[in-house]
């Protein structure tokens, strides 16, 4: 399965208001804390990979956390210049810090912890996602996962999906929230 995605730095409630007037449906408002890990074999910041341990709880309508979930995900290599796409395979994990214990027992090292939160809508099949991404600022992505043969289709839908939403594609930010951490790059 591949994820597609296009991520662009933009202003929350101007987005809110045009996502309102789309008719999306809101899914739902976490807080994410995601611990990316290094291999003891290679350097994922030279392959272009990604694993990563996110521990997702669910905020209530006031903001108060309510249930946990934690899930391990790699992420490959970027397969195209025009957006972020890449091979994703995640699952859930029962117990967090066993999850950790494995990945330290094979020799995996934390190397660095993204911490945002994230309010998701639905609209036209994709998941808007409006990330306020801690020493970083405010992104919106818009993602879909599919096949392979999928890809240049549903990043037009993409691209279009952002200018509806008032956002410019040519402003797109291929780089991951971790990339941008560990460059230094603060936006806020």
């Amino acid at each position: 399965m591949y994820e597609v995605e296009l991520k662009v730095e933009a202003d929350h409630e101007r987005v809110r208001d045009a996502l309102e007037a789309a008719g999306a449906t809101p899914v739902d408002h976490v807080r994410q804390v995601d611990t990316y890990y290094d291999a003891p074999q290679r350097e994922f910041a030279d392959t272009d990979e990604a694993l990563r341990l996110r521990e997702e709880t669910q905020l209530d309508a006031d903001g108060q956390a309510r249930d946990t979930t934690t899930k391990i995900t790699y992420k490959g290599p970027l397969v195209e210049q025009a957006s972020k796409t890449r091979e994703e395979h995640e699952t859930a994990v029962d117990n967090a810090d066993a999850a950790a214990g494995i990945l330290d027992g094979l020799g995996f090292e934390p190397a660095a912890t993204v911490a945002k939160e994230r309010e998701r809508f639905e609209l036209d099949g994709y998941t808007v996602t409006l990330d306020a991404v801690d020493d970083l600022g405010s992104f919106v992505e818009v993602e879909r996962e599919g096949a392979e043969s999928e890809i240049e289709a549903l990043r037009t839908g993409a691209v279009e999906l952002l200018r509806e939403l008032g956002l410019e594609p040519d402003d797109q930010i291929r780089t991951s929230y971790l990339g941008l951490l560990l460059a230094g790059d603060t936006r806020e």
